[in-house]
């Protein structure tokens, strides 16, 4: 039987603490698995769902956006990934009598973790102008109230359109259609504030901003470089990829500066023998400070280039542009500036080096910790640069790997969901719609939470996630927020967002992966593109949480219908009733959709071209893959300060909390607490178990303080912390971002620690 919601909010500051995991996974994955999957699901409902997942005729899971081989497991998901499931399709219910129940300021005092856990939302809500609770609404009145405020408007570009990347292609494709139609590239989406560093580093270098790397890739790789990535927690089916490789000969070094227990080892819960012993996966832990890894690689390369054959010169002469600069700034690298930058020491540079010119097929793995600084894009850069002294981009075994965070963020900026769209696109888009886009650039996630805040900005329209949670300088947010005249959440559950409202409100509740989805011309699925270019159908097996919920392609093609009326050109009605005539226009407009609906219709979908990797070609400005020159940046730390990286709970998805541990750094029921290094503690005066407040330092001189930490000494790299996310997106300033990809720079926050005792309470979010 499922159980019931928390009635109470839980204490979350006042965790026990143990010591951290060496291994993940194994019999304790599998008893977490089962057991939130039975709180929320009960067990009949938990065996029929869970063997769906990622199944050829099955749903994507809407977790991370690893992909699947072409052989499947009959249990093809991993803990996290069951949590995610488990929490859509759960029996719980949020229906009108709870929010009748719930005024809004209540809703706003509770924590993240109680509001996911409530369950789906049965019916669209409203929350009228000076109202105090939501109430339940008709559909037809809720797209009148969204059409009446978008009309109302001076400018389209007073709207803002954002996208969550669970949110399918056919979902995506009409959302920016749609904007665009009304006349605005407001498009923020998520990928702004996680892989945009990434998209923008790749295209300037190599011309498609997207990995370039395959599972088989993995498999056959000599040497596969783990940086700024917590597999274990994050993306953990990319273990039994690692596990695989390694049994095949290669060696695998991980660059982070906190060890996770994914990546030293992994007891796979698929055999027998990866139960019991388990697979030995880093070969080589580089223990690297915070906002060092350009420096680490800038001096990896420079000791290749004065390596005698270390370098691919065929490559570099034939399909290279601006090597002399480059060659040139990497010589410039020295020991001393590199080993204070990095906190490694020569020894293990040195051997990193020696296992890289071992290495014929090398692969630079990625995320979060490579993209979130000031100088994101110019490390990643300096990283394909690695890759392109030795000729590894374009062979089998090799390339360049961002391993996307959400399921289809990928696919939603391939189907258009982009505030600087291409020219090309928007041609494509004019010739198979007849209207004419509008070329400007619109407002990505951090543009688009000033606009709000300046008044720029009016109505706030977001197609899933949890976009106040997810954000930086959380006040700023919040206050911003609050000042549209009107919000609207497309929702599963409900989460913070609900919370923070508009002078009016709309929740929209909407099918999720594990959902049937039936129209006029019969049952549905829709496609989406995992984080290394397959595309594929997910469809789902469970008859919906409410007979009041609406698809997401539904409610985009409905809300265009209202606003747009007769003045537009687009049959809104036909894309309703069968999302095949989505595909087919997506198979117009985007490049490599070509007869969509026949490739889709094979089982596992099919991959899209990628020109560095299977060509060696490299559409860029040049026409060749771009070495760069950037200046080495590191990170400024003040004396007494340590830099603060943010980071994700075992018991998170994003902004999802699906409990209070994290199991593998040995963090039980709670999750406000600041991980240090014991010797600068010591040197900070923090005692393991003290409380502290956390404040950050900037530019702009304005306090940002997060409360009621709980110290915990931890093997952190020296002079710096870690805390998670969305508590201390509070401590990230709006305006400290990355250079070009405008991400919010939340893994290295500048922080000083002031002694407290926070009274406990529920949840005690910032």
């Amino acid at each position: 039987m499922a159980t019931k919601p928390p009635a109470g909010d839980p204490v979350q500051d006042a965790p026990q603490v143990e010591a951290p995991q060496h291994a993940a996974a194994g019999l304790p994955a599998i008893g977490h698995t089962l057991l939130m999957a039975q709180q929320q699901m009960g067990l009949r409902r938990t065996a029929r769902t869970l063997l769906k997942v990622n199944q050829k005729d099955g749903f994507d899971c809407p977790g991370c956006a690893w992909p699947e081989g072409d052989k499947r497991h009959t249990a093809e998901f991993c803990e996290n990934g069951a949590k995610a499931v488990a929490e859509e399709a759960t029996l719980r219910r949020v229906t009108p009598d709870f929010f009748a129940a719930h005024p809004l300021a209540d809703l706003a005092a509770r924590s993240g973790y109680w509001l996911g856990q409530q369950g789906r939302i049965t019916h669209p809500m409203y929350l009228p102008p000076g109202a105090d609770r939501y109430e339940a609404i008709t559909w037809e009145r809720a797209f009148a109230i969204i059409a009446e405020e978008l009309n109302a408007l001076d400018s389209p570009d007073e709207a803002l359109f954002y996208t969550s990347g669970r949110t399918s292609n056919e979902a995506a494709f009409l959302l920016q259609l749609f904007a665009r139609e009304f006349g605005t590239n407001n498009l923020p989406d998520c990928s702004n504030m996680c892989h945009e560093s990434s998209g923008s580093a790749l295209t300037e270098t190599l011309g498609v901003g997207k990995g370039s790397v395959s599972l088989e890739d993995l498999h056959q790789a000599d040497l596969i470089v783990v940086a700024g990535q917590n597999p274990g927690t994050n993306h953990p089916r990319m273990l039994s990829a690692l596990e695989k490789a390694k049994s095949a000969g290669a060696k695998i070094i991980s660059v982070n500066p906190l060890p996770e227990a994914g990546l030293e080892k992994f007891k796979n819960p698929q055999t027998p023998q990866g139960m019991i012993k388990g697979a030995t996966l880093t070969d080589l832990f580089l223990q690297i400070r915070i906002g060092g890894d350009q420096a680490l690689f800038r001096l990896l390369n420079k000791l290749i280039v004065e390596t005698e054959g270390a370098v691919d010169e065929l490559f570099v002469r034939e399909h290279t542009h601006g090597y002399e600069e480059f060659r040139a700034a990497a010589l410039e690298a020295d020991w001393d500036s590199t080993l204070a930058a990095t906190g490694l020491t020569r020894a293990e540079i040195e051997k990193a080096l020696a296992m890289v010119l071992a290495s014929q097929r090398t692969i630079v793995c990625w995320a979060m910790g490579l993209t979130q600084h000031k100088h994101s894009v110019p490390t990643i850069r300096e990283v394909v640069n690695f890759l392109l002294l030795r000729g590894n981009i374009g062979r089998t075994g090799a390339g360049v790997c961002p391993v996307r965070g959400h399921s289809n963020v990928q696919g939603d900026r391939t189907m258009g969901i982009f505030e600087r769209p291409a020219p090309a696109f928007l041609d494509a888009l004019e010739k198979e719609f007849g209207f004419a886009p509008p070329r400007h650039h619109g407002y990505d996630v951090v543009r688009s939470i000033e606009a709000l805040r300046d008044g720029r900005a009016k109505v706030f329209f977001a197609m899933g996630g949890n976009f106040v949670a997810a954000t930086p300088d959380t006040e700023v947010t919040e206050a911003a927020m609050r000042r549209a005249s009107l919000t609207v959440h497309v929702s599963t559950k409900l989460n913070r967002s609900h919370a923070v409202t508009g002078r009016r409100a709309l929740i929209l509740p909407t099918l999720g992966r594990t959902d049937k989805d039936v129209q006029h011309s019969g049952r549905q699925f829709v496609t989406v593109e995992d984080s290394m270019g397959m595309v594929h159908a997910s469809r789902g097996n469970l008859a919906p949480a409410s007979r009041h919920l609406l698809s997401e392609p539904a409610i985009v093609a409905r809300m265009a219908r209202a606003t747009l009326g007769a003045k537009s050109l687009v049959d809104w009605a036909e894309f309703e009733k069968d999302y095949a005539t989505i595909r087919d226009r997506i198979a117009r407009v985007v490049p490599g959709f070509d007869d969509f609906n026949a490739k889709v219709a094979h089982p596992g979908g099919f991959q899209l071209a990628h020109a560095p990797r299977d060509e060696r070609r490299f559409p860029t400005a040049t026409g060749k893959a771009n070495f760069t020159a950037a200046p080495v940046e590191v990170p400024e730390l003040p004396e007494g300060r340590l830099l603060l990286q943010t980071l994700r709970s075992h018991d998170q998805y994003n902004t999802t909390i699906y409990g209070l541990d994290d199991r593998y750094r040995g963090i039980k029921g709670g999750r406000r607490v600041v991980l240090v290094n014991p010797e600068d503690a010591r040197q900070l005066g923090l005692a393991d178990g003290s409380y502290t407040d956390l404040v950050s330092e900037w530019k702009d001189g304005v306090e940002r303080r997060a409360s009621g930490f709980r110290v915990v000494h931890y093997p952190t790299a020296r002079g710096c912390a870690a805390a998670y996310y969305p508590e201390t997106n509070v401590l990230v300033p709006l305006g400290a971002t990355a250079d070009v990809s405008n991400t919010p720079a939340s893994k290295s926050v500048v922080v000083r620690f002031e002694s407290t005792r926070q009274e406990a309470g529920p949840g005690n979010e910032s």
